[in-house]
């Protein structure tokens, strides 16, 4: 094959490799910001030119041959250290600038992110963000995130995270709820109660709690009529009176506040299951971005974390 043909494929290598991550042709065209025809296209053209497929279709999905892991497997490196190379030639603009997209979810990014970011792009002119509310915990590399914003209790190995707040679980009710049914005094009553619970695909849901003064821990299962996967979609449901619920503090903290809502067992700490802190994650890498830099600083102090 002639230099200059080979020279010609590197951008189609490069698009091989984001389908390998995206494992389907619409994600990896979303990602890159083409059509699905023309992703199509350059993989033809790349195979073609290898003379072998690179390319496993399915109904379903995409995967790569053996020959196509191999060429994506042996050039990572290069591309991955031309990325790095080229954001830190980017970066050494006064401003950063370009397209900052950011997972969070549903709940907190409705009550205090997205109220940050106006001012945050006022500061920075030069920069987009995209916003993806979620509960679905996204493959970053896979999905094209530059970080994630969710409740952790450990951070994988191969990620990088910065806390933005602590934060810790409440358990709530309603006056009306609790006028009605009684105030439960030790986490085994509520096995008696209306629980509404954070919905999530195991069997019999379970709270478990320990003594904020030390004691061994309390584990209790719990029934109720009402379950969500979102932390304001129970608080409204508390709030109705229907039963007792245990939120994240941010979701409760205005309620709290005007008396709508009232603590339930304020002397037993609940083991959470929503994570004890909210941090900001994002894939290690030698170099990280100065957008990101600055947006997790710009986070922590408003959120109450220094940097």
């Amino acid at each position: 094959m002639k230099i200059r043909q080979i020279d010609a494929l590197w951008a189609h290598v490069h698009w091989l490799g984001v389908l390998a991550d995206c494992g389907s042709y619409t994600a990896a065209a979303a990602r890159l910001g083409v059509s699905k025809s023309a992703m199509s296209l350059r993989i033809g053209e790349l195979e073609a030119a290898a003379g072998v497929p690179l390319v496993r279709r399915t109904t379903r999905s995409v995967r790569l041959t053996e020959a196509g892991q191999s060429l994506v497997d042996s050039t990572r490196g290069a591309f991955a250290q031309i990325e790095r190379s080229f954001a830190g030639v980017r970066d050494l603009a006064d401003a950063p600038r370009g397209l900052l997209r950011v997972t969070v979810a549903t709940a907190f990014g409705r009550q205090y992110i997205a109220p940050l970011v106006a001012d945050f792009l006022r500061c920075h002119p030069e920069l987009r963000i995209e916003l993806d509310l979620s509960e679905r915990l996204s493959s970053l590399v896979q999905d094209g995130f530059d970080l994630a914003i969710r409740h952790v209790a450990m951070v994988p190995e191969t990620h990088v995270a910065w806390t933005l707040c602590e934060t810790r679980s409440l358990l709530v009710a309603s006056p009306d709820y609790l006028r009605r049914r009684g105030m439960p005094t030790h986490p085994e009553a509520l096995a008696a109660h209306d629980c509404l619970t954070y919905l999530r695909a195991e069997g019999t849901p379970s709270w478990h709690f320990e003594p904020e003064g030390g004691g061994p821990a309390v584990s209790v299962g719990i029934r109720g009529s009402f379950s969500a996967n979102n932390s304001e979609v129970l608080r409204e449901a508390v709030l109705g009176a229907l039963g007792i619920a245990l939120i994240p503090d941010f979701s409760a903290r205005a309620e709290l506040a005007t008396g709508r809502l009232v603590r339930v067992l304020p002397d037993w700490r609940a083991v959470t299951i929503y994570g004890d802190r909210l941090c900001a994650i994002r894939p290690y890498s030698a170099h990280v971005p100065k957008a990101v830099q600055v947006f997790v600083a710009y986070l922590r102090e408003r959120l109450g974390t220094p940097a």
